[in-house]
C-alpha cells in the first residue's frame, strides 16, 4: 500500500507503507526510546560511578606497528560512515532536492559510502587480526571486548550488505505500481520515521515494507548502542577538545634557564626556584 507520509505529504510524495503489527511497534516504536534510554541513563551511570574505566585501554604498548596502519583506516573511515548517515538521516529528501537531483545523490551517496565501508571494514579487520594473533593484545582483550566486537561488526556488515542489496535490487522488493517497478528510498521511508522518534510520534507503518537488510541493520545499530555505556566504546564521547586550548608546555635547559619562555609567563614553584630563572 502506498500513501503520503505526513513529511511529505504537502509535497505529494508517495511512501510505502503496511499495516504494523504488534512486533513492528515494538521495533520500531518502543525499542527506539528503550535505547535511548539506556544510552543517555547508562552513560551518565558509567561517567559518574566508573570514570577509571572511561578509557580505550590502549594496546600501543604490546604492537603498534599494524596499529598504526589499521586504527587511522577504521576511525577515519567510520566517520566518514557517520557523516554519511547524519546527512541521510536528518536532513529532509526535501532540503537536499533543491541541490541535487534524486540520481545524482544516489550515486555519490553510492560511490562515497563505499569507499568509507570499503576503509572501515579494512581498518575493523587489520585491527581485529592484530588483536586475535598478538598473544599478548589477545590477553587483554575482555568478554566485554569480544561481544562488542561482535555486534560492531554485524552493524558494520549488515550496512554494507543492505547498500549492496539496494544497488542491485532497487525496488527492495516493492509491489509495483501500475505495472512499473518502483525504486525503494530510504529517505522517504527510514529517515522519515528516525526523524519522527525525536518528534515522539513514531511512523510504525513506514518500516513495515522496508527491505530486511535495513531493518536488520537498524536493530544491530539499536543493540549497539544498548551495549554502548558499558564497553570501551565510550572512549568516542569524550574527546579532548580541551588539548587545543592549553597553554604551552615550558621546558628548561640542565643549567636552570628556561628554554620557551615568553612575556607574561611566570614561573611556578617555591621562590628559590623562581631566583634560578631569574639568574
Amino acid at each position: 500500500m502506498y500513501a503520503l507520509a505526513s513529511e511529505h505529504a504537502a509535497h505529494g510524495v508517495p511512501v510505502p507503507v503496511g499495516e504494523p503489527g504488534i512486533v513492528d511497534i515494538l521495533l520500531w516504536g518502543v525499542l527506539p526510546y528503550v535505547t535511548i534510554l539506556i544510552l543517555i541513563g547508562g552513560t551518565i551511570w558509567r561517567y559518574r560511578t566508573d570514570q577509571f574505566s572511561w578509557t580505550t585501554r590502549s594496546s600501543q604498548i604490546y604492537e603498534s606497528k599494524m596499529l598504526r596502519l589499521g586504527s587511522p583506516l577504521f576511525h577515519y573511515g567510520l566517520a566518514a560512515v557517520f557523516m554519511g548517515h547524519v546527512g541521510g538521516l536528518v536532513v529532509p529528501k526535501m532540503l537536499t532536492d533543491y541541490v541535487v537531483d534524486d540520481h545524482t545523490y544516489h550515486i555519490v551517496a553510492l560511490v562515497g559510502g563505499s569507499a568509507a565501508a570499503l576503509a572501515t571494514i579494512a581498518g575493523l579487520a587489520l585491527l581485529l587480526w592484530r588483536r586475535r594473533n598478538n598473544a599478548q593484545v589477545f590477553t587483554a582483550t575482555t568478554a566485554n571486548d569480544k561481544f562488542m566486537y561482535f555486534v560492531l561488526v554485524a552493524v558494520i556488515l549488515a550496512g554494507t550488505a543492505a547498500t549492496l542489496f539496494s544497488a542491485i535490487n532497487p525496488s527492495g522488493g516493492l509491489p509495483p505500481v501500475n505495472g512499473h517497478e518502483v525504486e525503494f528510498n530510504y529517505r522517504t521511508s527510514i529517515a522519515v520515521w528516525f526523524r519522527s522518534i525525536f518528534y515522539f510520534h513514531p511512523e510504525v507503518a513506514l518500516m513495515v515494507n522496508v527491505p530486511l537488510s535495513f531493518k536488520i541493520h537498524i536493530i544491530a545499530a539499536m543493540v549497539l548502542f544498548i551495549i554502548w555505556p558499558f564497553t570501551r566504546l565510550v572512549h568516542a564521547l569524550t574527546m579532548p577538545l580541551h588539548y587545543l586550548f592549553r597553554p604551552y608546555t615550558i621546558y628548561r635547559s640542565r643549567g636552570g634557564e628556561r628554554v620557551g619562555a615568553r612575556r607574561g609567563w611566570d614561573p611556578i614553584g617555591t621562590h628559590d626556584r623562581e631566583d634560578v630563572f631569574r639568574r
